[in-house]
């Protein structure tokens, strides 16, 4: 998430096109190397073990590392290799803008320097963010919107923003949308969270985007958007919201979820917070609001399903 990020930083500031962000990410996503296989490669770990830590993932937030260490399949030692082994995201970025001739190492170094000023990272939080530590990305993404935002939405977003980034789209960036809700969405997903902090959730994507994400959750190619798609889309936000729900109760706060809902051309109103949320194949949009009650969705098409 750190090289989108960036990379639109750049493309804000007019040091680099449109045309060349997106080659160079391009190229970014052809060689960069998950956690698993490089453990693979080594010869720690067995495909099916790899398998394991990836479903594991999907019930808590912890990272591949993590996981696979407390189910005896890696040492502490052999994790910090694997992360040595594992280059940064940024060096990626600046391997392919450099090769392309669209940036000289020097202006790259400095644009990381006048990006790292303009958020007032700490030398600590910037190491992190080119490490690819989702939290405190999300920290400094919420800053700009105020302390309460921050503290109401802060924890839901970094746990979507890793789970989008496990089983979705590495190449992920987040915007504030311009406007206060999508009046309108292709294709709607919703859930909403109760008990004594509350949280409306959903997401809102054109067709193309849907079906990007169904097809990668569900890991085989959708070319419609059937009951599996909405399954799969549903099902994703089911997910995310259940490790949320587990994440709050170590935290002391019990909640529940009602069922999710895909709908087809829903209007929705009411108040919310709505982050835009860039994939490799378009964009889509977060709604978040902790007032549920205040959210009203009409479906233009009476066909809702419920999964």
């Amino acid at each position: 998430m750190f090289s989108q990020s960036f990379g639109h930083y750049l493309l804000n500031h007019g040091l680099i096109t449109r045309e060349q962000l997106t080659d160079a990410l391009e190229f970014q996503k052809s060689v960069h190397v998950r956690f698993g296989v490089i453990a693979v490669d080594e010869g720690y770990m067995m495909p099916a073990q790899v398998e394991e830590v990836h479903m594991k993932q999907k019930q808590v937030d912890k990272r591949f590392g993590e996981i696979a260490t407390e189910l005896g399949y890696l040492t502490d030692e052999q994790v910090e290799t694997l992360v040595s082994k594992q280059k940064q995201n940024h060096l990626f970025l600046a391997q392919a803008l450099v090769d392309r001739e669209y940036m000289t190492i020097d202006q790259f170094g400095a644009a990381l320097n006048d990006f790292k000023n303009a958020f007032s990272l700490s030398d600590d939080q910037f190491e992190a963010i080119k490490s690819g530590n989702f939290e405190t990305l999300v920290e400094k993404f919420l800053d700009t919107q105020g302390a309460e935002k921050k503290v109401i939405y802060g924890k839901y977003l970094s746990l979507f923003a890793k789970h989008l980034i496990r089983f979705v789209d590495d190449q992920v960036y987040l915007e504030v949308a311009a406007q206060t809700l999508p009046r309108h969405a292709n294709w709607f997903v919703h859930q909403e969270i109760i008990g004594e902090s509350p949280l409306f959730t959903a997401i809102a994507a054109n067709e193309e985007v849907f079906l990007h994400i169904a097809s990668q959750f569900a890991e085989e190619k959708l070319t419609e958007v059937d009951e599996l798609a909405k399954a799969s889309v549903c099902e994703f936000l089911n997910l995310t919201n259940g490790v949320y729900l587990v994440n709050m109760s170590n935290w002391g706060i019990e909640l529940t979820m009602k069922p999710q809902a895909a709908l087809e051309s829903a209007l929705v109103d009411g108040e919310s917070f709505v982050v835009t949320v860039n994939t490799s194949k378009g964009a889509f949009q977060l709604l978040l609001s902790d007032q549920p009650e205040r959210i009203s969705i009409e479906p233009k098409i009476k066909s809702e399903q419920t999964v």
